[in-house]
């Protein structure tokens, strides 16, 4: 499954949000759908791409699932708490969301 959230975070003039999957292969499988570029993924412990509000609505036309931000943050710290973290990882147990 596919989620994006309801954030408004600023960047560079527009508001954006997060879009994160059960898988990665289901998020670049969605990302390559909603025409992203792949530099644009945000890897990591917590993998995701932002999107622009233009991209949230064709990501949602397109079967993504909205959800809520909180939402969004539970289901990142449960992929975490999941897999054991790469070095480059090993701070996501840590550091709050």
């Amino acid at each position: 499954m596919v989620y994006v959230d309801d954030e408004r975070l600023p960047d560079r003039g527009m508001q954006m949000c997060r879009m994160i999957a059960d898988t990665l292969e289901e998020l670049h499988a969605m990302a390559d759908t909603l025409g992203l570029r792949r530099e644009w993924f945000q890897g990591g412990a917590r993998p995701h791409y932002a999107l622009c509000r233009s991209k949230r609505s064709a990501a949602l036309r397109a079967g993504v699932r909205a959800i809520g931000s909180r939402r969004l943050e539970r289901i990142l710290q449960e992929q975490c708490a999941a897999s054991p973290p790469t070095r480059e990882e090993a701070h996501c147990r840590e550091t709050p969301l």
